[in-house]
């Protein structure tokens, strides 16, 4: 759900498939019966960038074309779709880190294939084609009522992953990248394995309507991770590349990973709770939790909770959210002084600036949400997984009220929340985990983060 951050940028769409190269990474011989869909064994990690404030976003960098060139997109598991900004011209785009990327005509996809109707589906669940020599059109409308208009187009997408290897006599090692690695068998040798996958890319977007902004955007689009069938997550797993489990890990201090697939998943450590078909559209969610404040209920209703790597605050609706305010306000110290700061809505002064969140942090309470749907699984939000600390020294509330921008009563979980946790999106059992993790460590395969 990247919309609120792009409000003032362009938004447009690519949908990813899987060209057939990558069907070479399956084994020849010795695999699967035929017929049979092997099982994907591989994962790919991502370093990413960025930061909640005062950037408002993390990002990964990826090549995409042929040749490759570098693009920056932003992490967004509350969309299935991804995009960049293109000139095919662009009417309306805003200024991004990287040259416009520049379909040409041998790369647009036909109305006829099943990825546009895949695409026109998810978006509003009519697909019409004319003619076999139809482009993939499609428009878009956000609820910050920004739209793009633009067109389905292939291209290529390099992808990076670990796949086993066995040495014998069946020492299974994770090889990754262009990385030697050494078994310790007695038949020592070295394996190298290097897979690029080459991906059919992407919505185009020629036409944003939103408003135009003169600074440059962080990001040249957006990696939609949802779980919907368009999505880049959604056809690794359909082509055998990957499991259908992603997770992230953003750090307090900036950057942090992204990985595909289920090598780095710790299932022993985390705290689990199912999936829950949300009413909000196709968004990753737990179900509803319970809200306490210090360990004492704040007396509202059950929220419906969803988790989106795409939103940089978390938003309660506004009974939740008057509710947390009204506790916030009734236990603070009269040390703490409310006072305007352009950057949020509620913020504090000290006797001094405040350096970072460690310096307000024991002012404030932790929060917990307690949900419903399997086991009583808690998520507990302390002060720095909820506070920013502003240019100005002041401590502010990063918990905005959603209903203020049109979100009604949906409750999201966003990346100040998610800050210094491993969340993983399961999709293969059909559940969501967090734990807490050293963020700003990127992991190696065979070694274990936490």
């Amino acid at each position: 759900m990247a919309a609120p951050r792009w409000g003032l940028l362009a938004v447009l769409l690519l949908a990813l498939a899987l060209a057939p190269a990558v069907q070479a990474d399956r084994p020849a011989r010795g695999g699967p019966a035929a017929g049979k869909e092997p099982e994907a064994a591989s994962s790919a990690v991502f370093p990413l960038y960025g930061d909640v404030y005062p950037n408002g976003l993390y990002y990964v960098a990826m090549s995409i074309g042929n040749p490759a060139r570098p693009y920056f997109l932003d992490v967004d598991t509350g969309s299935d779709l991804t995009w960049l900004q293109c000139d095919a011209p662009c009417v309306s785009c805003s200024k991004v880190p990287h040259p416009l990327y520049r379909p040409t005509k041998s790369k647009l996809v036909p109305c006829v294939d099943q990825l546009c109707a895949s695409l026109h589906g998810a978006l509003n669940g009519k697909h019409r084609c004319d003619s076999a020599q139809q482009q993939c059109d499609y428009e878009i409308r956000y609820a910050d009522q920004g739209s793009s208009i633009g067109v389905l187009v292939s291209d290529n997408f390099a992808l990076p992953t670990c796949k086993y290897l066995c040495c014998p006599p069946k020492s299974c090692i994770r090889v990754c990248y262009l990385h030697l690695v050494r078994c310790t068998t007695l038949h020592d040798k070295l394996f190298e394995l290097t897979f690029y996958g080459c991906f059919n890319l992407y919505r185009c977007g020629y036409d944003q309507q939103v408003g135009s902004s003169s600074e440059v955007a962080p990001t040249d689009g957006v990696l939609g991770l949802g779980s919907g069938s368009v999505s880049l997550l959604s056809q690794l797993k359909q082509h055998g590349i990957t499991k259908n489990v992603i997770g992230h890990c953003l750090s307090s201090r900036g950057g942090g990973f992204l990985f595909f697939g289920d090598n780095l998943v710790p299932y022993s450590h985390a705290t689990w709770a199912p999936m829950a078909r949300s009413a909000f559209r196709n968004y990753y969610s737990p179900g509803s939790a319970s809200l306490y404040f210090g360990g004492r209920s704040l007396g509202v209703r059950p929220m419906e909770v969803v988790f989106d790597s795409g939103s940089s605050f978390t938003y309660f609706a506004a009974q939740p959210y008057h509710a947390l305010v009204t506790a916030l306000r009734g236990d603070l110290s009269k040390t703490l002084k409310e006072v305007s700061d352009p950057s949020l809505p509620l913020c504090w002064k000290g006797k001094k600036p405040f350096k970072s969140v460690r310096d307000v942090k024991k002012e404030f309470k932790s929060l917990v949400l307690s949900f419903s749907n399997g086991k009583k699984a808690l998520m507990e939000i302390p002060p720095e997984n909820y506070l920013i600390v502003t240019k100005y020294g002041n401590a502010c509330l990063g918990i905005l009220n959603g209903s203020d921008v049109g979100l009604k009563d949906l409750n999201i979980i966003g990346d100040v929340t998610m800050q210094d946790q491993m969340v993983i999106y399961d999709n293969e059992r059909g559940q969501i985990g967090w734990i807490r993790a050293p963020c700003d460590r990127i992991p190696k395969f065979g070694s274990s983060l936490l």
